[in-house]
């Protein structure tokens, strides 16, 4: 029987959207007050969802304090209270856009969690915006 179950976290992360390559003027038109030289926050919001067959010994798909492990030493540890661009050597080169974001907290779980289950990341850069990303 397959199903997935879902783990809710949150993190808080300064970041600048921003292209070395481009003028001053040309990434405030693209990327507008997000582009601000001295960076800005958000209170991210994370959903993780694991999918896969329920183990018919345990009845869980996978202990949920096992995912909760890896979220807090892989993504929360990682990125909370950090400037994304500055702290996090994913973000040296990759304009952490919650698109990018998203891709890279995905690799980071991927690289942990067993090829059996499917991964899927919500993450909520504020209440309106939002992305998924199943890898």
């Amino acid at each position: 029987m397959s199903l997935t179950v879902y783990r809710k976290a949150h993190f808080n992360a300064a970041h600048r959207l921003y292209r070395k390559d481009w003028s001053e003027e040309k990434n405030k038109e693209i990327f507008g007050l997000c582009s601000n030289p001295h960076y800005h926050g958000h209170n991210y919001e994370l959903i993780v969802g694991l999918t896969g067959d329920v183990d018919p010994e345990t009845g869980f798909l996978i202990d949920l304090k096992i995912l909760k492990n890896i979220i807090e030493e892989e993504i929360e540890e990682a990125f909370d209270h950090k400037n994304l661009n500055e702290e996090v050597p994913e973000f040296a080169n990759l304009n952490p856009t919650m698109e990018n974001i998203s891709i890279v907290i995905w690799k980071k779980l991927r690289n942990r969690i067993d090829d059996k289950f499917g991964i899927s990341v919500k993450l909520y850069e504020t209440p309106r915006n939002f992305v998924v990303y199943n890898g």
